[in-house]
């Protein structure tokens, strides 16, 4: 990716005019939610009380903002990109990159290793928990039961996802399945692979992550990544935060557009940055292999198996996704990165294919 700061919609192989107006959608296509995010998440965004109770810091956000790269350049970009906000599931996908840093340094020799060969605690030594691997954790996949951070898996059981979800029975009782062999997004069960992430590494995560990734790829020292009041863990004989994989219940990877276009940019680069390989290739590959029993989705990432999800993407594209309208797509077939902030759910296929119909060569 260019450093240069420079708005070039020519270089980036756009038409000028047509991409203003895909921004202008964008601008003009807020999500309804609120700014202030406590009212938001106390409003039940996600479950009524009690087990909404927000358990992390929380921080009012701004408005519209996003970045679209083509090329490696910088072709268009909207409101405060630099603006540290809450990204709530978006951190999901972070977790993705740091276990493939897990392997490449061979804390993890195989993702269907049994995490119970390396947990520091004992949440994987019941018959339901024995058998859950890294893959079945990074697919959502791995029914793991039990309660973290005082969140009960539960909470999530029969949750849908999308427009028309119907989550009349999120929190109620499913009997479990083998790991394997039924896919449900669960974010307790996600903060379960964050900490099983933090006990391999011995160090808290965004230390990792900074030194890993953020740095060499130009990233900005302004974001952070912010646990919840009580995810404290001792490792070593240090304390340390287990970061969650969202900001669910608060807290969570607080970033701006530009930084979020960076890492997609990377993931386009199949993990090179400047002659240097950040991330295995066989990783982002792994990474972005579609789940045997959900083809939308790889490890933490979103899928466009057959343009199911973004008709106007290629089946390549892959997406970062997060509530209140977060979004970094990777498109390798277009070389684009779009990253979109706070952007009514209904305007991204839009947007995306708007962008996408702006390019001339």
């Amino acid at each position: 990716m260019s450093e240069t700061i420079d708005i070039d919609p020519n270089s980036a192989g756009f038409s000028p005019s047509r991409l203003a107006e895909a921004v202008a959608f964008a601008e003009n296509h807020e999500i309804g939610w609120s700014r202030n995010i406590d009212d938001q998440l106390g409003d039940g965004e996600f479950e009524p009380p009690p087990w909404n109770e927000i358990l992390g810091p929380t921080k009012p956000r701004g408005g519209p903002a996003g970045v679209i790269l083509r090329r490696g350049r910088l072709a268009a970009a909207w409101g405060d990109i630099m603006r540290t906000d809450m990204t709530f599931s978006v951190a999901k996908s972070y977790l993705a990159v740091l276990a493939g840093l897990a392997v490449m340094d061979g804390l993890i020799g195989d993702v269907h290793e049994r995490v119970a060969e390396s947990a520091l605690d004992d949440q994987f030594s019941s018959t339901q928990n024995r058998d859950i691997t890294w893959q079945h954790l990074l697919q959502q996949t791995s029914e793991w039961e039990g309660t973290l951070w005082d969140k009960p898996d539960l909470i999530d059981r029969n949750r849908q996802l999308g427009a028309d979800a119907d989550n009349s029975r999120k929190g109620q009782h499913r009997d479990l399945s083998r790991p394997g062999d039924f896919w449900e997004y669960n974010d307790v069960r996600v903060n379960r692979l964050s900490l099983s992430l933090l006990q391999l590494f011995r160090r808290p995560l965004a230390e990792v992550l900074a030194e890993r990734i953020m740095r060499p790829i130009g990233a900005s020292g302004d974001w952070s990544w912010n646990a919840y009041r009580n995810a404290q863990v001792s490792i070593d004989g240090v304390s340390m935060p287990s970061v969650p994989g969202g900001s669910h219940w608060g807290g969570g990877l607080w970033i701006g557009a530009q930084d979020q276009a960076k890492l997609g940019q990377l993931i386009l680069q199949r993990g090179a940055w400047n002659g240097q390989q950040l991330l295995p290739k066989s990783w982002i590959d792994a990474m972005l292999t579609p789940c045997a029993i959900n083809p939308e989705y790889g490890y933490l990432w979103w899928l466009n198996t057959d343009r199911a999800r973004h008709p106007a993407a290629s089946a390549q594209a892959a997406a970062a996704v997060g509530a209140g309208g977060n979004t970094i797509l990777v498109d390798p077939a277009h070389d684009l990165v779009l990253v979109a902030r706070w952007l009514a759910g209904e305007a991204l296929d839009p947007l995306i294919a708007q962008t996408i119909a702006a390019i001339t060569d």
